[in-house]
């Protein structure tokens, strides 16, 4: 992983969805009304969320995961209904106050600790299960990959993450994206091939750790188009 391309990224995600698109993201995850667009973004990211939840334990009682990149709070709060102690991390102060007060005191079997910070602050510690929906999907692959192979270092059960499949739809966004001015636009998204995502985890185990890439599924709804991978320590 290249830090400095890294810490660049992250610091551009941070400024805009702490301030651009804050408001856009509370209402994106809320029940409000939004466009035919947004709408399918919306559908598509409730696909994806219930996917992760089926690919975890049913019961997480005393079990420790990090959300990481958790935004407004929704999978932080599903894994702590199954008894979880969760730790929900995310760049953006402001999503992680909204997170908080959505959480409010729900009685929850398991508890939400939300904190505003990097994923891959080594002093946050260890995890039976890390979770990473769309939190990734900004970062070039050899990052992606890197920062991936981190947090698998400090998980003991499972790790899932998305990533923004090559598709041609995908890919073409990316490409006029890249051409349009403006600096309140989100940062891109990075297509990366399931192939290429695969290959590098595989390259980044070491003689301590090996990295085994394990499920995929693809989430295809209007505008969102997301890819699930699950990553196993061997």
């Amino acid at each position: 992983m290249d830090t400095a391309t890294y810490i660049e990224r992250r610091g551009k995600i941070e400024a805009y969805f702490d301030r651009t698109a804050a408001e856009a993201w509370k209402r994106l995850t809320s029940d409000a009304p939004v466009g035919r667009v947004r709408a399918t973004v919306r559908a598509g990211r409730d696909r994806m969320r219930e996917t992760f939840l089926q690919w975890l334990p049913g019961n997480l009682r005393g079990r420790r995961v990090l959300d990481a990149g958790c935004g407004t709070g929704a999978l932080a709060l599903e894994l702590a209904k199954r008894g979880a102690n969760v730790v929900a991390i995310d760049l953006s102060p402001t999503l992680t106050d909204l997170a908080r007060d959505r959480s409010g005191d729900a009685g929850l079997p398991g508890s939400v600790e939300f904190r505003v910070g990097d994923m891959l602050d080594p002093s946050l510690g260890r995890f039976d299960h890390v979770v990473a929906m769309d939190s990734l999907i900004h970062y070039r692959a050899s990052d992606m990959a890197g920062a991936v192979a981190a947090l698998v270092r400090r998980t003991e059960g499972s790790l899932l993450f998305t990533f923004a499949p090559r598709t041609p739809m995908l890919s073409l966004m990316h490409a006029v994206g890249r051409c349009l001015p403006g600096t309140d636009r989100a940062p891109a998204i990075e297509p990366v091939a399931y192939r290429d995502i695969r290959d590098r985890l595989t390259s980044s185990s070491s003689s301590s750790l090996r990295l085994r890439p394990a499920r995929t599924s693809r989430v295809s709804s209007g505008f969102y188009v997301s890819q699930l991978l699950e990553v196993l320590p061997q």
